[in-house]
């Protein structure tokens, strides 16, 4: 995505995402004067010799230890350095720069601290498509993933520069950029609040909005391969459950199915079909509620003030207030029920794939195999569904009960906000795979249809969108590169 986003009021969710898959961002004058007034508090609090925490003042533990203003632009380079100290794999591009863009947003805000110029030169690295490389784990909370994006502004650490690995003082070098040195509160400022959770939680909302989008026409097609009775979605019926959700995936069902031969064929002939089927508005439709609770959230969070301490009052009269604002207890707690939500959508999937690729069930060759014996067809896949399904249960432990105790006592009670993110992307990866193996079992199964009854005009449509990127199996080539041409389709977005 191209373009520019203005900030001047808090970002959305939406912007975030929008920013995160290619959009650049800018600030509004407004804006750039709520961030020089921050900053100008943060010169009247060491002039007047305010004690504050992390600007005369070490930090977590060390929070009653007096720092020299000789010493404070020290400290902030030290925990930008002490603070970078996550391991792993890197998350992905998008998820990096949503984090960058939450944190631009919470600057914008105007109670942070930070000087306009690191703020500016985070914006040129959104610009110039220069990526941090943020270890995914190693943090409770937030601090770690900040760390290394601030390594970044001082020449340390790598990018991804328009897809190249570079060291960070190269990156700067190519950019026509000179490492920064931070003044006082400006490593704190960089590497605090919960821009980290709340970025990744919005290009996780970005993408479950798609898997939902999905799974209700994925869901339709195996409805109708499986001859299931259509009065399910009966607006009517669904009206008596009070759910916007419900009545929203009840239309969509109604509107792809509308006018199927092959439903039509088999109308009567079941009094009642498995939940796998006639449970999918209900299961998605709570989802659905779910999400727009979620939204609100991620907004919410988008337009508070997140930092540690917040800077407020005149340079006259400056204030550091030490509060507990960094704790991203409500993104956690609705990481964890999202993460919980995507998981059994994919669950459910996995048992629509069983009834397509399972004879007793489906009335279609075994394993909708071309050549059952010979071919195994899509025997394996449904076992990788399985498999992602049981991974998906463990990783849906919620994460908010995690606990733990660090910095001496200090900070003894952890929300793990951003490990919540984390897994819940982790999730709907696995979503998105098991997914696309019910979109091809689904296409494939059209194909093995006994009789000359026609598709809805949706699915068929859908069909035909599947077929222009993968062609039919006949186990003549390995069926994982058609799984990832399927979860690539699920990736982008769908009417």
């Amino acid at each position: 995505m191209s373009g520019s986003i203005l900030l001047d009021k808090p970002l959305s969710w939406r912007h975030i995402g929008a920013i995160a898959e290619g959009a650049n961002l800018a600030l509004s004058d407004a804006a750039r004067g709520r961030i020089a007034a921050s900053r100008a508090l943060v010169g009247a609090i060491v002039a007047q010799r305010i004690r504050a925490y992390g600007v005369n003042t070490g930090v977590g533990a060390l929070c009653d230890v007096v720092v020299d203003e000789s010493k404070q632009r020290q400290l902030s380079h030290n925990v930008v350095m002490s603070h970078a100290v996550g391991v792993g794999a890197p998350l992905a591009p998008r998820e990096t720069r949503a984090i960058v863009a939450a944190a631009i947003n919470n600057f914008a805000l105007g109670y942070s601290g930070i000087g306009l110029g690191k703020v500016e030169h985070l914006m040129l690295m959104l610009s110039e498509g220069c990526v941090p490389e943020v270890p995914a784990s190693g943090s409770v909370g937030y601090l770690s993933h900040m760390a290394h994006i601030a390594l970044v502004l001082l020449g340390k650490g790598h990018v991804l520069l328009r897809g190249e690995r570079r060291s960070g003082a190269e990156a700067l070098k190519a950019m026509g950029m000179q490492p920064l040195v931070l003044a006082a509160k400006e490593g704190l400022s960089l590497v605090n609040g919960t821009p980290c959770a709340t970025g990744l939680s919005a290009v996780a909302l970005l993408r479950l909005e798609r898997v939902l989008d999905w799974a209700d026409a994925i869901a339709a097609m195996t409805f109708e391969n499986l001859g299931a009775q259509a009065g399910s979605f009966d607006s009517e019926t669904l009206g008596l459950r009070v759910s916007a959700g419900v009545a929203q995936v009840g239309a969509r069902l109604r509107a792809m199915l509308h006018g199927s031969g092959l439903l039509a064929a088999r109308a009567g002939r079941h009094t009642q079909d498995p939940l796998s089927l006639r449970a999918v508005p209900q299961v998605h439709g709570a989802v659905r509620d779910l999400f727009a609770h979620a939204q609100g959230v991620v907004d919410r969070e988008l337009a508070s003030v997140t930092d540690n301490p917040i800077l407020t009052g005149t340079v006259e009269a400056p204030r550091a207030l030490s509060e507990a604002h960094a704790v991203g207890a409500a993104i956690g707690l609705t990481a964890d029920a999202l993460a919980t939500a995507a998981a059994e959508v994919a669950a459910m999937s996995e048992r629509r794939i069983d009834r397509l690729v399972n004879p007793l069930l489906s009335n279609l060759p075994a394993f909708l195999a071309a050549d059952s014996g010979v071919s195994s067809g899509f025997m394996i896949a449904q076992y990788t569904a399985a498999s992602l399904v049981g991974e998906n249960r463990r990783l849906a432990a919620p994460a908010s009960l995690d606990g733990g105790v660090t910095s001496g006592l200090q900070e003894d009670h952890l929300s793990h906000a951003t490990p919540a993110a984390i897994k819940l992307l982790k999730i709907l990866d696995n979503a998105e795979i098991i997914l696309g193996i019910e979109l091809l079992a689904a296409a494939q199964a059209y194909e093995l249809q006994p009789g000359s009854h026609a598709r809805a005009a949706g699915t068929e449509a859908l069909y035909r969108e599947v077929r222009a990127a993968v062609g039919q199996y006949r186990d003549d080539r390995p069926l994982a590169e058609d799984i990832e041409r399927a979860r690539e389709l699920i990736g982008k977005r769908r009417a």
